[in-house]
């Protein structure tokens, strides 16, 4: 490939991204690709610094703002290290959630606004966006069962994010689904309400497509 492909996976909490994204590099590796797996808030040293504070319970009284800064802060340095360098070596990058995400949770779900989001994404993001998003949908209830069901195993206890509630969750998902109303071309809906085999084969059928037509165009 003449310049890296960024790909990203995007869901409310739940959704089994990260088994998808463990599976899908798989994938393009047996394909012969070079791929970097990562994640966001994460990814770094600092960036798992800071996702250590967004995730952990104790925080639930961290402002929205201070929050989607924090997210933004954890990008900038995920951006700097890993995302532009592996793109610039012509490489895959496959992301466990991006921009995306906080245009879903803390614009959405916050309820602080597009505009606010999308202010802090042409700062810190700019011209490095996604090629391709595949955003797994499922009902907020379903996905606070496995969220639960999911720190209950890990005994651990429930993540901020999950303590919020049906309606927010049902904000985030709204979210989501009205990124992929507006950006058809980039963002491709995956129901995932199914076993995960059936979940990654549609997922290697959109990506390798979307490959095929990325070939041709180059």
């Amino acid at each position: 490939m003449s310049r890296g492909l960024f790909i990203t996976l995007e869901g409310i909490d739940g959704t089994g991204k990260s088994t998808q994204l463990r599976l899908l590099a798989r994938h393009l590796k047996q394909r012969g690709l070079a791929v970097r797996a990562t994640r966001e808030p994460g990814g770094t040293k600092v960036g798992e610094r800071i996702r250590k504070i967004l995730l952990a319970s104790s925080t639930t009284r961290l402002a929205p703002l201070a929050e989607l800064a924090l997210m933004y802060a954890a990008r900038a340095q995920h951006l700097q290290e890993v995302i532009r360098p592996v793109l610039a070596q012509g490489k895959i990058v496959v992301s466990d959630r991006y921009n995306d995400a906080s245009l879903a949770y803390q614009g959405y779900g916050r309820e602080l606004g597009v505009e606010t989001v999308r202010a802090l994404d042409r700062v810190i993001c700019g011209q490095t966006q996604p090629d391709l998003t595949v955003v797994l949908d499922l009902a907020p209830r379903l996905s606070l069962e496995r969220a639960q069901g999911r720190e209950k195993r890990r005994e651990s206890k429930q993540g901020r994010f999950e303590s919020l509630g049906m309606s927010f969750h049902k904000r985030v998902r709204d979210g989501y689904l009205a990124i992929a109303r507006m950006e058809p071309h980039r963002v491709k809906v995956v129901q995932a309400d199914r076993p995960v085999g059936e979940i990654q084969a549609e997922i290697r059928e959109l990506v390798d497509a979307f490959l095929a037509r990325r070939r041709v165009r180059d």
